[in-house]
């Protein structure tokens, strides 16, 4: 097999961030995502349950990027209205992208800048507050940068660990912000105030290319590992299985 890319690193990272949660359903949003997820039930989480992201559980992966009338292997109906039915029941672990996220985890796809006169306005909070205090929620930003790495959200769409524990055990009970991918490396949140913790490092980046790109200061532990990269299986599954058009490179900036 030839060298994995960087968007092929990335998927196995989104992968990772499904590792132990068995049968629950995988909510992907995004091609890198939806590969990963894909790939971690083709490999090491073989329970996990995932959708066409229309109203169909897979029995069999979908490659990205399928025709609306492509054949499908279907194990289940799931239309729009049960997916509120899993959310409420914390039986689902979703990765949404992030315009903005912050230390402790808040994350904004609505607007920038002020909410009363935004410069640009976004998608919205969309589902992101219910996400957030129900099921585990990770995020993935294609492009690490300090205008998405912020010190403050300019409004807050998904909560994070700072405004769940400050709103009580309605909010925090259920609250956990999984991990946060990008084209640098992974994040987490496992520091006893939990800010953001670098977890590891894609190949070739470094903590001061990162801390740079970065708008807040990153806890750094004494020891940084690599980002496990691809192995032969799992670049076979991403090119030929999974993304056969590699549509996955259009989406990460190197």
């Amino acid at each position: 097999m030839s060298a994995a890319t960087l968007a092929e690193v990335c998927v196995v990272a989104c992968a990772e961030a499904w590792r132990g949660d068995g049968e629950i359903l995988a909510s992907p949003i995004g091609t890198i995502p939806t590969v990963g997820a894909r790939l971690a039930a083709l490999t090491f989480e073989p329970d996990l349950v995932y959708s066409d992201g229309d109203a169909v559980q897979l029995g069999a992966p979908l490659p990205a990027g399928a025709a609306p009338d492509a054949p499908r292997v279907a194990e289940a109906w799931l239309p729009f209205g049960k997916m509120f039915d899993i959310v409420w029941s914390g039986r689902r672990h979703v990765m949404m992208g992030a315009t903005q996220v912050d230390r402790f985890g808040n994350q904004n796809i609505a607007c920038i800048g002020p909410w009363a006169k935004p410069k640009a306005q976004l998608l919205g909070v969309r589902g992101a507050p219910g996400n957030t205090v129900n099921n585990p929620t990770s995020y993935f930003v294609p492009a690490h940068g300090p205008r998405v790495f912020v010190e403050a959200v300019d409004c807050v769409s998904g909560v994070g660990y700072d405004r769940a524990a400050a709103a009580g055990p309605a909010a925090s009970e259920f609250h956990e912000i999984r991990r946060v991918i990008s084209n640098l490396g992974v994040f987490d949140f496992e520091t006893p105030d939990h800010a953001m913790c670098i977890r590891s490092l894609h190949p070739g980046v470094t903590v001061e290319q990162v801390v740079e790109a970065t708008g807040f200061a990153l806890v750094v532990p004494d020891d940084v590992p690599e980002t496990r990269g691809p192995s032969d299986e799992d670049l076979r599954l991403i090119r030929d299985v999974l993304d056969p058009n590699g549509l996955r490179d259009a989406e990460v900036s190197a």
